[in-house]
């Protein structure tokens, strides 16, 4: 991969996280704007006002606009608690605990040595405990990055096997595709959650109170509805494609990246090899399951796939890495 290939890389990532923190305002604002849609149509039909269509949009408007400011400060209070506590966040939701050298001298010792050797700032280690094989990075800046692995990982990977790993999500860290994934995880992946919220209250609430005798004082009830589900669903859909709009192809800068501060190909394909069919954690919540090191979780045939196949990932480091494609061990075979 060419220096030219990655500045471009790292100047998208950039771009996108930018594009993320101004489009989650916009996002929370329709998200309201559908709810007051919901609160004054309701209100409407409930005291017999009878408002038109435009009525009832003028109204919602309104009380959306006037209620930009306390939108704003919900927002800014949002962004400061994913600011400052996004790693415990995403920690909580994987039972990921933090390490010493004392306590994991071997993983500790692979990763200072990498950061070492290149002069990067060494990020804090986690550690899963469990059987699956897996890894990720994670952290909004370099000086507060953490790479977190699974004890299966380790247990499972020889030294090189691990470095290599280790270098992987170092790569991801210096090519800031761990911030852009991070802001989507924690900023556009509350979009899916209130989007989820309301989805529910509106067939749960809003249908039933807009259905039957109610139905009489105002033909607009189901109209409303139906603008409002509209614009949930696509700001639902909006928050959903953020996640599948992250590039495959950080996974392939990051395996080059490996390479480049190991200048040990076969290593990185031999952790690929024997995390084939083994990766997969446990009630991992698929929004953090986009950062590890592979995730084959997919739906229509793939189109949605966060990663791309580990062969085309070995494929692609022995053809431009020169590495060996050599089949695991019999005892690891898929």
């Amino acid at each position: 991969m060419t220096a030219i290939g990655l500045r471009t890389h790292i100047w998208n990532n950039n771009l996108k996280s930018l594009a993320l923190l101004a489009g989650f305002p916009v996002l929370v604002f329709a998200l309201w704007y559908a709810g007051e849609l919901l609160a004054v149509s309701y209100f409407a039909v409930d005291g017999g006002a009878g408002l038109s269509l435009a009525g009832i949009h003028r109204r919602a408007l309104h009380n959306a606009i006037a209620a930009i400011p306390y939108l704003v400060i919900a927002v800014a209070i949002w962004f400061a608690i994913a600011w400052v506590f996004h790693q415990r966040i995403i920690d909580a939701s994987m039972n990921a605990r933090s390490v010493t050298r004392e306590e994991e001298p071997r993983l500790w010792n692979l990763l200072e040595n990498l950061c070492i050797s290149r002069g990067l700032t060494m990020p804090s280690l986690r550690i899963i405990e469990t059987s699956a094989m897996n890894a990720y990075a994670s952290g909004l800046s370099e000086k507060r990055a953490a790479v977190t692995v699974t004890r299966g990982l380790m247990d499972g990977l020889d030294d090189d096997e691990l470095e290599a790993v280790l270098a992987h999500e170092l790569s991801h860290i210096r090519n800031h595709d761990v911030r852009l994934l991070v802001i989507a995880v924690i900023f556009a992946g509350i979009i899916s959650f209130v989007g989820e919220v309301m989805t529910r209250g509106m067939f749960r609430g809003s249908l039933a109170r807009a259905g039957g005798s109610r139905r009489g004082k105002s033909g607009n009830a189901g109209v409303i509805l139906l603008i409002a589900l509209a614009i949930v669903a696509l700001s639902w859909v909006l928050a959903i494609a953020i996640r599948f709009a992250m590039s495959r192809r950080r996974e392939f800068m990051a395996d080059a990246g490996a390479v480049e501060l190991t200048r040990n190909p076969d290593a990185m394909i031999g952790a690929l090899e024997k995390i084939t069919g083994r990766s997969k954690v446990d009630n991992a919540p698929r929004e953090v399951r986009q950062m590890f090191l592979d995730d084959q979780s997919t739906s229509f045939f793939g189109a949605f796939a966060t990663h791309p196949p580990i062969e085309k990932r070995i494929e692609a480091l022995v053809r431009y890495a020169g590495g060996t494609d050599v089949p695991p061990p019999a005892g690891l075979a898929a």
